[in-house]
């Protein structure tokens, strides 16, 4: 009995890379990265003035920000002005860290900053920055 040859019409005659579960993890991934990014950015949220300013070069430090209403924030944490210099002495042995940084927003007191300022200069503190925001680069430059 002669035997048949099958036709293989039917079969894939390439290889096809079925890219369709990629395409849904990068999207699950992307998705991810747009509600975390806003939680990874640090501190409170506050109108920063716009002065002529440099990018920090050495983010490790604790930030320290005082908000419109003048309320201190250590990081995240809100501290009162009676726990506020033992709170930072322990933010800043905890981290090991050596800079302050001071953010505080556009529309606080003038005097709100400087008596941060004032406490955290009587600590032994390496460097205190203050925060801005870069200004905007003059158009037709």
């Amino acid at each position: 009995m002669p035997r048949r040859r099958r036709n293989n019409v039917g079969l894939m005659t390439s290889v096809e890379i079925n890219v369709t579960s990629l395409v849904d993890v990068a999207f699950t991934l992307l998705v991810i990265f747009i509600m975390t990014a806003p939680i990874l950015q640090s501190g409170v949220e506050i109108q920063v003035p716009q002065a002529p300013s440099e990018p920090i070069a050495s983010p490790e430090g604790v930030i320290v920000t005082v908000d419109r209403e003048g309320q201190i924030y250590i990081g995240d944490a809100r501290a009162s002005w009676d726990e506020f210099e033992p709170a930072l002495e322990d933010a800043v042995r905890s981290r090991q860290a050596s800079n302050v940084y001071v953010r505080g927003d556009a529309n606080v007191p003038y005097g709100e900053v400087l008596r941060v300022l004032g406490t955290i200069k009587r600590m032994d503190i390496a460097a205190v920055g203050l925060v801005a925001e870069p200004e905007p680069a003059p158009a037709g430059g």
